[in-house]
């Protein structure tokens, strides 16, 4: 039967990439040739490419690496990504969702820089918010918590008080090490023992409190 998970949150913690957009297809091509090129299966360099920046990708699959490559390597991969927008689309509910959030106080946290979060938004149809966390924004990549601390720390609340929206195993784990709850996004985050987890965005209702907080009534897959 269905349920419907409830939270009050001071403001929300927005991933981007296969939380309010779909970007898979391009992902996938950019890093099965990368992972081609340097003699890597496709398949396995999947499993860990998402929701960390690329050069944190690359240590993992690499970990011999100089890291110095491995930040020449991730400049250019976010070239090609942001040049290659075939196939981005929101994610179900994401339009909707986000009009929702007028007048709320929410973030962007995002493992994308700045110049490849503008071209997937846009690509999607999707507004970008006016605070975000971008790569150049953060010396750690996901799962480490500094990107969402930082958000909660621009939007001038305690990071108890945010709740995270994720998709991936690195954004759950940072949103739980900074101490904020998480909804888990779509296929990828149910098996990450997120705070709730939903398909898609359909599932999740934004009401503004007078207060100026928000309460999520978030309509989970329950046993």
């Amino acid at each position: 039967m269905p349920a419907t998970t409830v939270l009050n949150a001071h403001a929300l913690l927005l991933d981007m990439d296969g939380t309010l957009v779909n970007s898979d297809a391009v992902v996938e091509r950019v890093w099965r040739r990368w992972a081609g090129a340097h003699g890597l299966d496709p398949e396995e360099a999947l499993k860990v490419v998402h929701g960390r920046q690329g050069y944190a990708t690359m240590a993992v699959l690499l970990p011999d690496r100089p890291v110095e490559q491995n930040y020449a390597d991730n400049r250019e991969l976010l070239a090609q990504e942001t040049s290659d927008v075939d196939g981005v689309v929101p994610i179900a509910g994401a339009p909707a969702f986000m009009t929702s959030l007028t007048g709320l106080s929410y973030a962007l946290v995002t493992s994308a820089d700045e110049a490849l979060a503008q071209a997937r938004m846009a690509a999607a149809g999707l507004p970008i918010p006016q605070v975000r966390v971008t790569a150049e924004m953060a010396g750690a990549s996901k799962p480490d918590p500094e990107g969402f601390l930082k958000g909660a720390a621009d939007l001038g609340h305690d990071p108890a008080d945010c709740v995270v929206f994720e998709d991936s195993e690195a954004g759950i784990a940072a949103g739980k090490a900074a101490g904020m709850r998480v909804i888990g996004v779509g296929p990828r985050a149910a098996a990450h023992n997120p705070t709730a987890h939903v398909d898609d965005l359909t599932q999740v209702r934004v009401e503004a409190l007078p207060d100026g907080t928000v309460r999520l009534h978030v309509a989970t897959r329950g046993a």
